[in-house]
């Protein structure tokens, strides 16, 4: 069973909102979202679903990413995929939420500002059930591309290396990033927890073709 993961695919995270968390290039991974699905048989959507009233949010980008004191929001943030606003929508080219086989929301209590797909908590504690999920449906390997490639991307790919004992492939041409150094961090660490990072969904499809 293939399973294939659009993690956080909105439009907060590319410049078609220039005022949120727009990732260079963000808008451009549509095609290479849905090549990686083709080669699955089930298709997972997550999305960051904010409150306009939650606590970590700062109306200068210049005052993001400092301490906010609260257990479940490390840092803060501008605003950015408020629930109902255009930044919360998905990339257009992409299914529905309702044409997904299973979908994550996170960030929806105004506390909370998880990275990961797995676990609304940064502790890791309380479960989305999306790892039960897979492991329900007999998951073998896990597509994942989306964004941004140094937060929410690299923290679900840890998640699921974790969580089961699944092959997990990253899709780097379905990824874009915040900023070239944090990046490649994050590839670093994905690799030597043991995903397979390869270059597109042709380069996919072939190492599917080899397991």
């Amino acid at each position: 069973m293939i399973v294939s993961i659009d993690v956080d695919a909105q439009k907060t995270f590319s410049p078609l909102c220039p005022n949120e968390l727009p990732v260079v290039e963000g808008d451009t991974i549509v095609a290479e979202l849905n090549a990686q699905a083709a080669l699955a048989d089930l298709r997972v959507m997550t999305k960051d679903a904010h409150s306009p009233a939650a606590k970590w949010l700062v109306a200068d980008a210049a005052d993001m990413l400092k301490p906010t004191g609260l257990p479940e929001a490390d840092v803060t943030w501008v605003s950015h995929a408020i629930v109902g606003s255009r930044g919360y929508e998905l990339l257009d080219g992409l299914p529905s939420a309702k044409e997904y086989d299973y979908c994550v929301w996170k960030g929806v209590d105004p506390e909370f500002h998880p990275y990961g797909a797995c676990f609304h908590d940064i502790g890791e504690k309380l479960s989305t059930g999306l790892l039960e999920w897979l492991r329900s449906k007999g998951a073998e390997i896990i597509i994942v591309g989306g964004l941004a490639t140094d937060y929410c991307v690299k923290t679900t790919v840890l998640q699921l290396l974790k969580g089961g004992g699944w092959k997990v492939v990253v899709n780097a041409a379905a990824c874009r990033g915040i900023a070239p150094e944090t990046v490649e961090t994050a590839w670093n660490e994905m690799i030597d927890a043991g995903a397979v990072v390869l270059e597109n969904a042709d380069a996919i499809s072939d190492y599917i073709k080899n397991q």
